[in-house]
């Protein structure tokens, strides 16, 4: 089997690594700087000239792409023909209805179709223990499990296509939240004095303590703002979680709150920085706060 991955980002480069380690895999990058990162003596990679190109030398292709209108800006027309009989796998966060219209397309041009959102984030994806959220056609999910394997710790099939995306904006409802209550708590905690480095062992031993508390208060403590998943990223899905809550009906009064505070974090030039860099923003004092009279 012959994989293809376009979209080297944060997560795209690991993620191909760790395919690269166990089948032929050809990338494509809309910046070609980013080849350099792939070069690994045992995992030899190919590069294609073109995301159609890339297809058509591929069996399965995987997607991760910033946004919709990146992956847009790659469908030419060369690049659905080259779809017949082959299977593309779209793995970045979008609004469901447009892996809904996306997979009709494919559909037309004679390939397959699945939807495949992660969670986890640069850490994750470097050991290949993301989780995959499955949608699609089931015999297409079933296909492709052993080619996800060494991307994710579980792949768990959701239903048809949009139920990935919806079951990944339920999920970061909760990053979300958490990235904005941990920063709150560690900012709490130093403003009253308390060593950081105390507070640190006493949330580990604490039941709320997880794998990912412990991985971002450590960033915090060390002012390490490298990006493991970038605060762009992060208000990129918030905002298609709100339009998700709205369609839905539903109220999401925490959501309201945190979009407010990250975009605050955009506004002042973090977007580039991991998402725990909220910190800085919700440790303003009242007096900083734009929102103080």
């Amino acid at each position: 089997m012959r994989l293809g991955f376009i979209g080297l980002g944060t997560m795209g480069v690991p993620m191909a690594r760790n395919l690269a380690r166990h089948f032929p895999l050809t990338v494509w990058n809309r910046s070609p700087s980013k080849y350099a990162l792939l070069k690994e003596a045992d995992t030899p990679i190919s590069i294609a000239e073109s995301p159609a190109k890339l297809v058509a030398q591929s069996d399965i292709t995987f997607v991760m792409l910033f946004n919709a209108p990146a992956i847009e800006s790659i469908l030419t027309t060369d690049f659905f023909h080259a779809l017949r009989g082959k299977t593309l796998v779209n793995s970045s966060t979008v609004p469901a209805e447009f892996n809904e219209e996306l997979s009709d397309r494919v559909h037309a041009a004679g390939g397959d179709f699945l939807e495949m959102p992660v969670s986890g984030s640069k850490v994750p994806a470097e050991q290949g223990q993301l989780v995959g959220i499955m949608a699609g056609e089931s015999q297409v999910a079933d296909r492709i499990r052993p080619f996800v394997k060494p991307l994710t710790r579980s792949a768990i099939y959701c239903g048809p296509i949009g139920s990935g995306m919806k079951a990944k904006y339920a999920v970061n409802t909760l990053l979300v939240t958490l990235t904005a209550g941990l920063s709150e708590s560690v900012n709490l905690a130093r403003a009253q004095g308390i060593d950081l480095h105390a507070f640190e062992q006493v949330l580990e031993a604490c039941p709320m303590a997880s794998a990912y508390s412990k991985l971002k208060v450590a960033k915090i403590r060390k002012e390490d703002w490298s990006v493991q998943g970038s605060l762009k990223d992060c208000y990129n899905g918030m905002q298609l979680i709100e339009s998700a809550a709205a369609a839905a009906g539903m109220r999401s009064p925490l959501m309201e709150v945190c979009g407010k505070v990250y975009k605050e974090a955009i506004e002042a030039g973090l977007g580039e920085e991991d998402m725990i860099s909220i910190v800085k923003t919700v440790g303003k004092t009242r007096s900083q706060s734009p929102d103080h009279k």
